[in-house]
C-alpha cells in the first residue's frame, strides 16, 4: 500500500513540473503544448484507463469517466492547461484520501501477540514443552508464574492472580483457584497452575477474538465518495446534453464545427474542478482542525458519518476511567488516624509486585527502613503477614482479617477494600479504585445536547462497579461482565437498532473487534493499545474523550461548508451550462465557470479553520 501511494506521488510530483513549466513556456505554443500533454498523460492515463474498464463492467457514469471526458473535451478545444490541471488536483486529492487511511488496518498482527506459542504438557508427572496446536481437549499443563494461559481450560491445582486486562479490559486482577475456569490470553502472575485444557487452538478465546476481528473488518463498509454519487446523475445528464447540442443542430442544417465548439465549450462548463477540489478539501480542513483539538481521524469519510450518529456507546476502563488504581478512601477505626492506617499498609505492601500494592506505596510519601519487617508472607486471594518491631501487620480482605480472629467494620463502597490490623487491633481500611476521568461527565453532556439519542456503556467489569460509574456520569443503559465475542454480539444488536451510526470509544486489546464493526471507531492514543488505535477510525490522542465532542462539533461545520461549497458550485454551473447551450458563453465564461468558482470554493473551504467553538 505504501508503495503504491509513493508511487502516486512520484508520478505528482512529475507532472506538476511539467504542467509548471508548460505554464512558463505559454508563449512557445508547441514547446508548451508539448509539456502540458506529457504532464497530462502522466497523471492521468491510470484514470482514462480505469473509466474504460468501468464502462465494461456497466458502471459508465463514475468519477473516471467524468474526468475523462471533460479533461479530454477540453484538451479537444486547446485548453491544455485547463484539462492538465483538473486531471491533476484530482489525482492530488485522491492521494490525500489514500494518506488518510493507509495505516486503518493492521489489528490482527497486533492481536495475534496474545496467544502463546508453546504450553508445558503434563505427561505422567513429566513437563513437555509443546506447540498449542498440539494440544487436545482434557490435556493437562502447567502454567508458570510470567506466563500466558495458552487456552481456555479449568484449574485443577494451584492458586494464582491473573492479569485479565488483555481479555476483559480491566486492570483488576483476578483471583484463580481450583475449579476456576481461565481463558487463554490471561496472564499468570504469581502461582503454579495446573490446567485441563477445555477449548482447542480453533476455539480457544484468543482465536475467537482474532476471528471476530477479521470478520468484523469484513463487515464494515466504506462510506461512499459524493463525488461518486453526484456523478451518477450528474455526468450522464450532461453528456447526453452536450451530444444533443451538438447532433440536433446539425441535423436541422446547423454548422457542424460551430455546434461542436458549442458542445464543447458546454462539457468544459461542466467540468466539476470546484468539487473536485472544494470538497475534499473542505474534509482535510476539518481534519485539520480536529487534529488540533487531539483528534486524529483517519480519513475524511469518517467527517460524514459523525453528522450520522445517533447511538455512542462507551468502554468503561481507560475510557470513562483511568484505567489506572488509586487510593480512593481511607477510613482509620477509632483513635487511629487516615496516616496510621496507610502506613502500616505501605510497610505490608513494600515487598508486594501485587498490582493493588503500588497505588498504597504512591499514596504513602513517608519513608521507611524495610529492613526492620520480618517473615513477610503473603497469601494469594487473600492478603499480606508481616512482622514489624516484632509485632504483626495483617493487610487483606474480610475473609483473611475473620481467619486471624480481627473484627473489622465492614465497607459498603465500589472499589477494593483492603482492612489493615495492627498488633491484633483493628487499624482501618483503604479502598482502592479505577477513578472516573474529569471530563467524562463532559462527554456525557455534551453527547446529549447534541441530540445523541442513546448512550450505552459495555464493560467487562463486575455489575456494581459498571452501575456506579454510569450513575455517576449519567449513563442509564449499561451492560457488564461481557467478554470480547458478548461485547461484539451486543454491538451488534445495538447496530440492529439504532436509526443512525453507531460509535464506539474504547482503549483496550479487547476492544478491537468491537472498534471494527462499529460505523465509527474511536479509541484512546495515549494509554490505547495498538491493536484499539489500528482499528480504530479516530484515535483521540490526548485521552481525553469529551474531544469526541468537539469532533463532532468540527464534523458539522466541516458539512456545512462542503454543501454551501457545493450549492453553490452546482448553481454557478447550470446557469453558465444555459447560456453555453444558448451559445451565449464563450470559452471565457467556461474558465470562470469552472476556476473561477473553484477558487472562490478553495477560498470558503479555509473558513472552517475559523471555527472556535469546538
Amino acid at each position: 500500500m505504501t508503495r503504491k501511494i509513493d508511487m502516486k506521488l512520484y508520478k505528482i510530483i512529475i507532472s506538476g513540473i511539467l504542467f509548471v513549466g508548460g505554464l512558463l513556456f505559454h508563449d512557445h505554443e508547441m514547446a508548451s503544448c508539448v509539456l502540458l500533454l506529457f504532464s497530462y498523460l502522466i497523471i492521468g492515463y491510470e484514470v482514462i484507463i480505469e473509466a474504460f474498464k468501468n464502462i465494461f463492467h456497466g458502471r459508465l457514469f463514475d468519477e473516471n469517466f467524468l474526468m475523462s471526458v471533460a479533461t479530454i473535451g477540453a484538451i479537444a478545444i486547446k485548453e491544455y492547461p485547463e484539462a492538465t490541471a483538473i486531471m491533476l488536483f484530482f489525482q492530488i486529492g485522491e492521494y490525500i484520501q489514500d494518506r488518510a487511511v493507509e495505516h486503518s488496518k493492521g489489528a490482527i498482527t497486533s492481536l495475534a501477540s496474545m496467544r502463546s506459542d508453546q504450553a508445558h504438557l503434563k505427561i505422567e508427572n513429566k513437563l513437555q514443552t509443546v506447540a498449542i496446536e498440539k494440544i487436545k481437549i482434557d490435556d493437562i499443563v502447567v502454567v508458570k508464574p510470567g506466563e500466558r494461559i495458552p487456552l481456555d481450560g479449568v484449574v485443577l491445582d494451584g492458586e494464582s492472580n491473573l492479569d485479565t486486562s488483555m481479555i476483559t479490559g480491566e486492570a483488576m486482577p483476578s483471583h484463580v483457584s481450583k475449579g476456576t475456569t481461565v481463558i487463554s490470553g490471561c496472564i499468570n502472575l504469581d502461582g503454579l497452575l495446573t490446567v485441563r485444557i477445555t477449548n482447542d487452538i480453533t476455539t480457544s478465546t484468543v482465536s475467537k477474538i482474532l476471528h471476530l476481528m477479521e470478520d468484523a473488518s469484513e463487515k464494515k463498509t466504506e462510506t461512499e465518495q459524493f463525488i461518486t454519487k453526484f456523478a451518477r446523475y450528474y455526468t450522464p445528464i450532461v453528456v447526453l446534453l452536450a451530444v444533443f447540442i451538438v447532433l440536433i443542430p446539425t441535423l436541422l442544417g446547423g454548422d457542424f464545427s460551430s455546434w461542436l465548439y458549442r458542445g464543447l465549450v458546454f462539457l468544459t462548463i461542466s467540468c466539476p474542478c470546484a468539487l473536485v477540489i472544494s470538497i475534499p478539501l473542505g474534509f482535510i480542513s476539518g481534519l485539520g482542525l480536529a487534529s488540533k483539538h487531539g483528534v486524529l481521524m483517519k480519513g475524511t469519510n469518517h467527517i460524514e458519518t459523525l453528522n450520522e450518529v445517533k447511538t455512542v456507546v462507551f468502554d468503561k476502563t481507560g475510557t470513562i476511567t483511568k484505567g489506572s488504581f488509586e487510593v480512593t478512601k481511607i477510613t482509620p477505626a477509632p483513635h487511629y488516624k487516615k496516616n496510621d492506617v496507610l502506613w502500616y499498609a505501605a510497610l505490608a505492601e513494600s515487598y508486594s509486585n501485587h498490582p493493588l500494592s503500588y497505588p498504597i506505596k504512591k499514596a504513602m510519601t513517608k519513608s521507611f527502613d524495610s529492613s526492620l519487617l520480618s517473615d513477610y508472607q503473603e497469601v494469594a486471594g487473600k492478603g499480606i503477614s508481616v512482622k514489624f518491631q516484632k509485632k504483626t501487620i495483617l493487610v487483606g480482605n474480610a475473609s483473611f482479617m475473620e481467619e486471624h480472629n480481627i473484627t473489622i467494620k465492614k465497607e459498603k463502597t465500589i472499589g477494593t477494600v483492603l482492612y489493615v490490623a495492627y498488633d491484633e487491633q483493628y487499624v482501618g481500611s483503604i479502598v482502592v479504585n479505577d477513578e472516573i476521568k474529569a471530563d467524562a461527565k463532559v462527554l456525557v453532556d455534551g453527547l446529549k445536547s447534541l441530540g445523541i439519542e442513546r448512550l450505552v456503556m459495555l464493560s467487562g467489569d463486575s455489575s456494581d462497579n459498571v452501575k456506579a460509574v454510569a450513575k455517576k456520569i449519567g449513563i442509564k443503559e449499561f451492560y457488564a461482565e461481557l467478554l470480547p465475542q458478548e461485547k461484539v454480539e451486543k454491538m451488534e444488536e445495538l447496530k440492529r437498532e439504532s436509526l443512525g451510526k453507531v460509535v464506539f470509544i474504547g482503549d483496550g486489546m479487547n476492544d478491537a473487534p468491537v472498534l471494527a464493526l462499529s460505523d465509527l471507531g474511536v479509541s484512546m492514543g495515549g494509554i490505547g493499545s495498538d491493536a484499539a488505535i489500528e482499528a480504530s477510525d479516530i484515535v483521540i490522542m490526548n485521552d481525553e474523550p469529551s474531544r469526541l465532542v468537539n469532533a463532532i462539533k468540527i464534523s458539522k461545520k466541516t458539512k456545512q461548508v462542503v454543501w454551501q461549497n457545493i450549492i453553490f458550485a452546482i448553481t454557478v454551473k447550470v446557469f453558465v451550462l444555459l447560456l453555453g447551450a444558448l451559445g451565449i458563453a464563450n470559452i471565457w465564461h467556461a474558465v470562470f465557470a469552472d476556476v473561477g468558482v473553484t477558487i472562490l470554493a478553495v477560498l470558503y473551504s479555509f473558513t472552517i479553520y475559523l471555527y472556535k467553538e469546538a
